[in-house]
């Protein structure tokens, strides 16, 4: 493996977007022979990406027609991530300068949105990069050994995307490639996108709102899959489980606060109807395992009752349940509490994610031929 990333950067510097002699060579040397070395690991990557591994995936370019400024390599989870532009993974990266290999752990470029992946604005992508990086740190404490900086030297567009999705990167100076063991780096590498994989599985890395339309659509339809990453939604013990500790939450706030509280969550369009120095006022609880607060699903008539008693409603929104199972059973803990209280609905944007189609009634009688 060390000397083809030592060939790969000598390289990078007569890179050309023709299929030169010099890119011939560092085609074969990626699609060939680095990707052979990193499917020989493949057992222990397997290992370290945990219940992750089962379906491990690696592959490698240098550019589909027209050659790439900076050649890779990945491995990940292929229900995870099945393709470069969906989910996470780790991937190896080169310097445009020849000087260094990164070992990255980075996400594709485009999200669950609406029932399809859409691509990803530069602040959603920072979004995305910046989660990654928090669940990381929850589990190891710090990102090190990959607290690089994420600059290879890109100069074109698509290249400079993929410096901007890299969560996390640790870099080898080419001075340091005999030295470094890069199959123990890769498995350190594995070992922090496992972590991610498992916050995405709880649907960590999705509003409420993304959560509970693909729960929609597998019910809608339940062979015709949204995406190929596992673990979106939720299923009704795992959500019964989440929607219990978001009451539980709610309710403790709530009296925290002073609030005298009454639950209405069985007969009425609200959860709580909660009173304080006489003033009463009706409280919408959303829970999500979500780590986002900024999306969440309501029915029509949670939203008419928001705008029609708009001053007199509340919304709480309790966000990063962390959910937990033991023999078919779920428990939860944890949970972010946003206490919106007269929030104005209109000033959310509202999109239809569902509709009921009926049947029109037929109001010509039929008559016996």
């Amino acid at each position: 493996m060390r000397e083809a990333l030592e060939r790969i950067c000598q390289l990078q510097p007569e890179y050309s977007a023709e299929n030169t002699p010099a890119m011939q060579e560092r085609g074969r040397l990626v699609r060939s022979d680095l990707k052979a070395e990193v499917e020989k690991l493949g057992p222990s990557l397997a290992a370290a990406l945990g219940p992750f591994g089962d379906d491990l995936l690696v592959d490698a370019s240098d550019g589909i027609g027209r050659k790439t400024e900076l050649p890779w390599v990945r491995f990940c989870s292929r229900s995870m991530s099945p393709s470069l532009t969906e989910g996470f993974y780790c991937v190896m990266h080169f310097s445009t300068d020849g000087t260094a290999v990164h070992v990255t752990v980075g996400c594709g470029s485009s999200r669950f949105h609406k029932g399809s992946s859409v691509p990803l604005p530069d602040h959603e992508l920072d979004a995305q990069t910046a989660w990654a990086r928090q669940v990381v740190i929850e589990e190891f404490g710090s990102l090190v050994p990959f607290d690089d900086p994420a600059d290879f030297g890109a100069r074109r567009s698509l290249p400079i995307s993929f410096q901007r999705a890299t969560a996390i990167s640790h870099r080898v100076a080419y001075s340091d490639i005999r030295t470094t063991n890069f199959g123990e780096l890769l498995d350190q590498a594995a070992q922090r996108l496992r972590p991610i994989y498992a916050a995405q599985a709880m649907g960590r890395d999705l509003t409420d709102a993304d959560q509970r339309e693909l729960e929609i659509a597998a019910a809608l339809s339940p062979l015709d899959r949204p995406s190929g990453r596992q673990g979106y939604g939720l299923s009704a013990p795992a959500r019964k489980a989440v929607e219990k500790r978001a009451m539980d939450v709610a309710s403790q706030f709530l009296r925290a606060n002073r609030y005298v509280v009454r639950d209405t969550s069985a007969s009425s369009p609200f959860d709580f109807e909660a009173t304080v120095s006489g003033t009463r006022i009706k409280v919408e609880v959303k829970g999500t395992t979500s780590d986002r607060a900024d999306g969440i699903l309501m029915t029509a008539n949670e939203v008419a009752l928001h705008r029609n008693e708009k001053g007199n409603t509340a919304l709480i929104i309790v966000s990063s349940i962390r959910l937990s199972e033991q023999n078919g059973a779920y428990s939860c803990s944890g949970g972010n509490v946003e206490w919106l209280l007269g929030w104005d609905i209109d000033e959310w944007f509202h999109e239809p994610t569902a509709f009921r189609v009926t049947r029109p009634a037929i109001t010509k009688s039929l008559t016996e031929s």
